[in-house]
């Protein structure tokens, strides 16, 4: 490995260490937005931890973090850190497990490395462009193609109850046919579960590039797709929809939803 995925594997490493040094500690809980989004103290140290261990090295680099510890750039230009400190703050609160640090880097528009670190498991996935996809250390078998009725979908209950952003009714037939549905709680682990096969697609009307950026490399470097539910490409500067896995299945829940 090159000297910035090396960095970024040793920061992910340090941060998970302090995670499980403090995870039993007292710390402060905040809402965010509403009741189910949450951040603590322990969140923005560990990003506070990483934008300082990633611009010791690279100051002329730029962080997309999710609290926002330090400017996010205007442009995708340059070399910029799409960081999620804690993915699944609700998993890291009440269940002590089920939560992920997740780092992507774009350079110049253009993905190149994606970090997804299961911090209580010590499961580190990466991925670097063009030379695969590794859960650690060892290389992840192309993704399987799968149509829906073979599936097991990550997808949370929300999106086929009544909802804001997408009509249940659409996404209803898609959970009775598929061979199971799953909910994890944090978006960067279930997209790597995609890309490791223990799952097969995942699916929210509700993701930031924080959440499914580094998850992005890990699939699409083991020949899946990760886009929109509408069929677009990410666009990694706002909240979007996102659907991910093999081709097949891809293809297969845009058949369900554009009826």
């Amino acid at each position: 490995m090159q000297g910035i995925e090396l960095h970024a594997i040793d920061l992910m490493k340090r941060a998970g260490k302090y995670i499980r040094q403090m995870i039993d500690h007292a710390y402060h809980i905040e809402e965010k937005t509403n009741k189910s989004d949450l951040v603590t103290e322990i969140d923005k140290n560990v990003e506070d931890l990483l934008i300082e261990g990633i611009l010791n090295q690279y100051p002329d680099h730029h962080i997309y973090g999710e609290e926002g510890r330090a400017a996010r750039p205007e442009t995708l230009g340059g070399t910029i850190w799409f960081v999620d400190p804690i993915d699944g703050t609700m998993n890291f609160i009440r269940q002590k497990r089920h939560f992920a640090i997740s780092i992507a880097i774009m350079v110049e528009g253009e993905l190149k490395y994606g970090f997804v670190y299961d911090v209580m498991a010590d499961e580190m996935f990466h991925s670097i462009k063009g030379l695969g996809a590794y859960e650690n250390g060892i290389r992840l078998a192309p993704i399987e193609e799968k149509p829906v009725r073979e599936a097991i979908i990550c997808m949370n209950a929300t999106w086929v109850t009544a909802n804001r952003r997408i009509d249940a009714a659409l996404l209803a037939p898609l959970v009775r046919d598929a061979v199971g549905v799953r909910a994890i709680g944090a978006a960067s682990l279930e997209l790597a579960w995609v890309a490791a096969g223990r799952v097969d697609g995942y699916i929210t009307m509700r993701n930031m590039p924080w959440d499914y950026a580094a998850g992005q490399m890990l699939i699409e470097e083991l020949g899946g797709r990760v886009g929109t539910i509408e069929g677009d490409a990410m666009t990694f500067q706002e909240q979007t929809s996102v659907l991910a896995g093999s081709r097949t299945f891809i293809a297969d829940v845009l058949t369900y939803v554009n009826k």
